[in-house]
């Protein structure tokens, strides 16, 4: 049975996360760094995120496709970052509806997808905040969770 990179572990923190960063290089080795709103796991091996206003991230893929997407809940300070390979499929393109498809659900009218960047995922590892590992005894979700809500001010929900 092959190894599912994007398994269930990977899945239910990429829901939890709001945002990822997209990390890119130029074809002069500049790296780009860049937040996305609107990105989701496709499948297995696959995240979508869409081109809304990524120039720069389209054309850093068009000359080097490898990418780095990293996403981080931000109450338990636990997240993954994903290596892989991009490329970008545009609205003409025949297989565009299949990868936009998620996305679309997601904003509706809100924003338009000019194109999709497809990453084929090669490997995942986990982000940890260093409290974790420096504070083992004493750092629990729970208690990351109490101090993000303190630092933004936020109650739980009831």
């Amino acid at each position: 049975m092959p190894l599912t990179l994007l398994n269930k572990p990977v899945q239910e923190a990429a829901s939890r996360s709001v945002l990822c960063w997209l990390a890119t290089v130029d074809a002069e080795g500049q790296p780009n760094v860049s937040p996305k709103e609107v990105w989701a796991i496709a499948d297995d091996a696959h995240v979508v995120v869409a081109n809304i206003a990524s120039p720069q991230s389209v054309r850093n893929i068009a000359q080097q496709p490898q990418v780095c997407l990293s996403f981080v809940d931000v109450f338990v300070q636990k997240g993954f970052k994903l290596v892989g390979t991009a490329r970008e499929v545009r609205a003409a393109d025949p297989e565009f509806s299949a990868w936009a498809a998620p996305l679309l659900s997601m904003v509706g009218q809100r924003f338009v997808i000019h194109s999709v960047l497809v990453i084929r995922v090669t490997s995942v590892a986990p982000i940890v905040a260093p409290s974790y590992r420096f504070y083992p005894d004493e750092t629990t979700e729970a208690s990351q969770i109490q101090a993000a809500m303190r630092a933004y001010g936020v109650q739980p929900r009831v």
